[in-house]
């Protein structure tokens, strides 16, 4: 039963529309604060982020603080209605501390100490840097942690990087030592009589390095678990001071577009709530809506992260970016109709980076509310103000969320593992792609999905797709068993079931842990060249009525039939005939294996039948033109559907069957609906779900 969750804090019973905000670098600019104030509350900004970046000015020298500026600013901002989420500002450290611990800045892989500079140039291992971070953090806790503006702690910036200093091999080696016990235990699970590489003495292990170590994929892999658990023990440590002062004061951290240098799953019981940063490169192709269903995943990835609860939206530009290679503006309705599709997938607040442009340095011409000019008479003024105002009408749709009776794995062990896998292609497996072409079928038809890892539990929905799940770790392959026995349908595609947890090969045939469940054995892979194709054919009679060809290439699996029904076979070369795509009867269940790279016109069909045989809702009943989508919230009493046009042109849906409420209008929508070019619409009825 869907219900509604918490507010972020109480003290704020509204969307959260605001952004980072950084008015250290205007200390000396006699009227600029008091500006921004009016400004910000004519854009109808409720919320900033403070002190991201403010460790210099608030510990201008070692031990000596200055919070009287800060004081200052959270009071007025308060004053005026405005709220503050407070940083801890540990994304940048200032340059007394790398002068005077040098031990503080990071080594990279090649083994050389960085110079001072950057930002994420600091050692999560080192003492002195936690020392340092307890200390700043425990004065900010004491001074704000109960200051009626407050709404939540920003831990940090962007988590990310690594440090290779000898003070992280030693932690490496003694995170190993925890894990396998002994060297004979850790030379097994990495294969190291492959080259005579077997380890005699734990000193003898180095993390990965350009000009050492970088065939042992045993080792590669632990070394990127071993950057993710230092860094959650230190965002655990800079929160704790926090904590310790007002334990219900919720903790957040920005979090980005499928990073891959960290297991984000491994920070959602750290952290309270969820948050992310979203740049994605709008206009780059006529058709945006291979884009915008892949930020919706993203969105998605984000909300599933903490079993439903609604994220954050931390940061996103107003306009464009300075740092992606075509800064790209915005076109008219796209602001207000991207910052709405991350409320319609579950964000509770629309946030900006930046507030006002800094006048210098390597972010003076991203992205911002307040421009260089410093007037409200912009167009991205305008178009964050539309953006405030039709927030303000959307606080029935606070804390409510979604569940979704699809769910789709992504795994950032996986796809660690699949990365260092060397073959079968080499210029890229594309993982990542997979895993949204997957997705991009169900977000097309507007049928809401969880995005999940292989350890989470799969019982409570009707279909469960594994792309591309070349690692199974032990327990996954027995929970999809009893997942498919129970009446489940599973998809599993190509290059699944090949290693374990340590990224050894499954003896026996592939698919492994999959083979019994999918009734399939997998003898070899082939790779095609990029200009090379082939075309499955589905069966004249097969069960679930697919007509036609449909293109594949890059990855073709070459398989057996072991107890399961061949659904489409392969066209030419030497695996015409073979079988492309099965489905294996399971208990009360159906696995379905794909076994060729198909393109998204297959996708689209295969998964479209699956929907319809399966009885999965989608958020809206109507037939949604190419690049238009539905989401759908629900509070279980009633449900709230975002209707999206993401096509630079008018679109028409006939909505079927039931009568609407338009929040934005107050009008009453039914049958056929137009859509203005990058417009939406945000509907009510009674809940369905």
């Amino acid at each position: 039963m869907i219900k509604k969750f918490p507010l972020i804090n109480d003290k704020l019973n509204h969307f959260y529309h605001g952004a980072d905000y950084n008015p250290e670098q205007w200390l000396k600019y006699p009227g600029i604060f008091e500006e921004d104030i009016r400004l910000m509350k004519l854009a109808k900004c409720n919320v900033v982020s403070l002190g991201i970046f403010s460790w210099v000015t608030l510990e201008p020298q070692e031990g000596v603080f200055n919070f009287e500026w800060l004081d200052n600013v959270m009071d007025r901002l308060y004053e005026n209605g405005i709220y503050t989420i407070l940083a801890t500002p540990t994304g940048a450290r200032p340059a007394w501390m790398a002068a005077n611990y040098v031990e503080v800045l990071r080594v990279g892989e090649n083994r050389v100490r960085n110079l001072y500079g950057q930002r994420h140039n600091h050692c999560f291992t080192s003492p002195v840097y936690r020392e340092k971070t307890q200390i700043i953090n425990k004065k900010l806790a004491q001074r704000y942690s109960n200051h009626p503006g407050i709404l939540a702690w920003h831990i940090s910036n962007e988590y990310g990087g690594e440090c290779h200093c000898n003070l992280c091999q030693d932690a490496f080696r003694t995170w190993l030592k925890n894990k396998y016990g002994s060297l004979e235990s850790l030379n097994d699970a990495w294969w190291t009589t492959f080259w005579s590489h077997t380890y005699t003495d734990w000193s003898q292990i180095q993390s990965p390095a350009p000009h050492g170590e970088a065939g042992v994929h045993g080792l590669t892999l632990d070394w990127k678990r071993f950057v993710t658990d230092q860094t959650v023990d230190f965002c655990k440590e800079e929160i704790k001071p926090l904590k310790e002062i007002n334990p219900k004061l919720p903790v957040v951290a920005n979090l980005m577009e499928l990073f891959d240098g960290l297991n984000y799953w491994k920070f959602t019981e750290v952290l309270d709530i969820v948050s992310w940063d979203n740049y994605p490169k709008w206009h780059e192709k006529v058709d945006e809506s291979n884009l915008a269903s892949r930020i919706a995943m993203n969105h998605d990835l984000f909300r599933t992260l903490k079993n439903g609860k609604p994220f954050m939206l931390m940061e996103s530009t107003p306009s464009a970016t300075n740092w992606q290679a075509i800064s790209k503006l915005k076109k008219p309705g796209m602001h207000l109709l991207s910052s709405l599709q991350a409320v319609a997938h579950g964000s509770d607040t629309v946030q900006y980076f930046q507030w006002r442009k800094s006048r210098g340095s390597s972010e003076k011409f991203h992205g911002a509310v307040v421009d260089h000019c410093g007037h409200e008479n912009t167009r991205v003024f305008r178009d964050v103000t539309e953006v405030g105002s039709v927030l303000e009408k959307l606080d029935e749709v606070l804390g409510t969320s979604v569940q979704p009776e699809v769910a789709i794995i992504f795994d950032w062990e996986n796809r660690w593992a699949i990365k260092d896998s060397q073959g079968p292609r080499n210029c890229g497996m594309k993982y990542e792609e997979t895993v949204h072409s997957q997705y991009k079928a169900f977000w097309e038809s507007g049928v809401p999905v969880d995005i999940i890892d292989m350890e989470c539990d799969f019982s409570s929905y009707k279909l469960l797709i594994a792309p591309m799940l070349y690692m199974v770790k032990p327990g996954v392959g027995e929970k999809i068993e009893a997942f498919v026995k129970n009446g489940g349908t599973f998809v599993a595609t190509y290059w699944s079931g090949i290693v374990n947890e340590n990224d050894l090969c499954y003896l026996g045939g592939f698919p492994g842990p999959l083979r019994k469940v999918l009734g399939i054995w997998s003898e070899e892979i082939e790779s095609l060249y990029d200009d090379e194709s082939n075309n499955i054919i589905f069966s004249y009679d097969n069960k679930m009525g697919i007509k036609g060809e449909y293109e594949t290439g890059e990855l073709i699996d070459l398989i057996h039939v072991e107890g399961a029904e061949v659904l489409a076979t392969y066209k030419s070369d030497f695996f015409a005939g073979r079988p492309a795509l099965t489905v294996n009867k399971y208990g009360y269940g159906n696995a379905y294996y794909i076994a060729s790279r198909n393109k998204d016109d297959f996708n689209e069909k295969f998964y479209g039948e699956l929907i319809t045989r399966l009885g999965i809702k989608p958020a809206v009943n109507a037939k949604l033109p190419k690049g238009v989508t539905a989401q759908l919230r629900s509070d279980g009493e009633n449900d709230f559907i975002f209707l999206m046009n993401f096509n630079n042109g008018e679109e028409k849906v006939v909505l079927e069957g039931v009568v609407y409420e338009d929040i934005l209008s107050g009008s009453n929508l039914e049958g056929e609906t137009n859509l203005t070019p990058f417009g939406f619409k945000v509907m009510k009825r009674k809940s369905q779900i």
